[in-house]
């Protein structure tokens, strides 16, 4: 766990010096509100004692929301950035990156869980029409099942990279358990093509555990 804490360090600082700074700032900040309060009541030291844990735990909460940033401007715009968003996610999706892909290097990636099927192209404008046949080719393979596509993106129409995961979450849930296996099944016979990751830690939620990527 220090190991990747240290990684998703080294990439923050990249894209925000001043985090080290900053994090000392708010641990000696809530440290020293800590002190005053206790002086009021005479004991300063017991309460710098109970304060340094908060303090702690205020500037691993900054770090958290400032790397969580970071990381997904590390990965903007890069190829396959959309796949390593939806891989990032521990729970509820198995991705299959690049399952389409056009000579502009526009691409789809394949997402299968609770919502169904979830299509996300990332690109230029010529990856509607990928997303398009991808969804037919869907349909045709698991007739029946809901297929959601998710444009990345700036722009009107476009879900921006750091609110990928948070759009997909929030799906409703339209197929069961043993439907999802079925499809799941199904869908492994149609494959994906390999492709290169964007290197350094996937982006994480605030609210979930220290980046693993």
């Amino acid at each position: 766990m220090f190991g990747q804490i240290r990684e998703a360090f080294k990439v923050t600082k990249q894209e925000k010096p001043w985090i080290g700074a900053a994090m000392a700032f708010i641990f000696l900040a809530v440290t020293a509100v800590g002190v005053i309060i206790g002086s009021t009541t005479g004991h300063p030291i017991y309460a710098a004692f109970i304060a340094i844990p908060f303090a702690l735990l205020a500037a691993m909460f900054f770090f958290s929301f400032v790397a969580n940033r970071a990381a997904y401007s590390s990965i903007e715009g890069v190829m396959g950035a959309g796949a390593s968003v939806m891989m990032a996610i521990r729970r509820g999706f198995t991705t299959t990156p690049m399952v389409s892909v056009n000579k502009q290097q526009d691409m789809v990636h394949r997402a299968v869980g609770r919502a169904g099927v979830v299509l996300v192209g990332e690109g230029s404008n010529g990856v509607r029409t990928l997303l398009a046949d991808e969804a037919k080719k869907v349909e045709r393979f698991v007739p029946g099942v809901p297929v959601t596509t998710v444009l990345v993106g700036d722009g009107e129409g476009r879900v921006a990279i750091n609110k990928l995961q948070r759009t997909m979450k929030k799906l409703p849930k339209q197929i069961s358990n043993n439907q999802l296996r079925e499809v799941r099944s199904r869908l492994k016979a149609v494959g994906g093509m390999n492709m290169p990751m964007p290197k350094g830690p996937m982006p994480f939620n605030r609210n979930a555990r220290m980046p693993k990527r």
